[in-house]
C-alpha cells in the first residue's frame, strides 16, 4: 500500500462540506492516514489553497506530530482544542490570516472552485522544530530536508 492521507468527511476531488468552512462551524476536518514510509518519526500537515487570487493562501499547519499518530480528529484545530489531544510538542503554524489555527474555506464570492490541498509530510525527525509557532509556508520548507514521504487529499469549495 502507498502513504496516502483520507477524510471521512470528503473524498479526494469532493466538495468539503459548509461544516468545515468559514461558512459554517470552521472546525478543522478529520483525517487519517495509513501506510507511512518506514523509518517515519513524526508528521507535518499544511492546507493550502492555490487559488486564492493573491497566490497560494495557507490556511492551517501543524508539525511534530507524533510518528505513530494515525489520526486527527474532527475540530483539532480550533483555537479552543487542546495540544494536549494531539500530542504535547505540537507544532502549530501560523497561517496566512496570522492566526495559529484552522481557518477553513472561504474563497471570494463569485471566484469559482478553489482547491484546498491538505499535504502530510512523514519526516525522519522526531521534531522538525522546537519553535512553538512557524509560519505554515516556512514548515513545508524546513519538512523537504526531512521527507520520506507526502500524501495529500484534495477538497474544493465555492461560493
Amino acid at each position: 500500500m502507498a502513504f496516502s492521507l483520507t477524510s471521512p468527511a470528503f473524498r479526494d476531488g469532493e466538495r468539503i462540506p459548509a461544516r468545515y468552512t468559514a461558512d459554517g462551524e470552521n472546525f478543522s476536518p478529520p483525517l487519517q492516514w495509513s501506510d507511512p514510509p518506514p523509518g517515519t518519526k513524526s508528521f507535518a500537515l499544511v492546507v493550502e489553497d492555490p487559488d486564492a487570487p493573491s497566490g497560494t493562501f495557507r490556511h492551517w499547519g501543524l508539525y511534530n506530530i507524533m510518528g505513530e499518530r494515525t489520526v486527527l480528529p474532527e475540530g483539532v484545530g480550533g483555537s479552543r482544542a487542546k495540544t494536549e489531544d494531539i500530542g504535547k510538542n505540537i507544532g502549530k503554524g501560523i497561517n496566512d490570516f496570522g492566526e495559529p489555527n484552522y481557518q477553513g474555506p472561504a474563497p471570494p464570492r463569485g471566484h469559482g472552485t478553489h482547491h484546498y490541498h491538505f499535504k502530510l509530510a512523514a519526516l525522519d525527525v522526531d521534531a522538525l522544530s522546537q519553535a512553538p509557532k512557524l509560519a505554515v509556508g516556512d514548515i513545508w520548507k524546513a519538512a523537504q530536508t526531512h521527507l520520506l514521504g507526502q500524501a495529500e487529499l484534495v477538497g474544493t469549495y465555492s461560493r
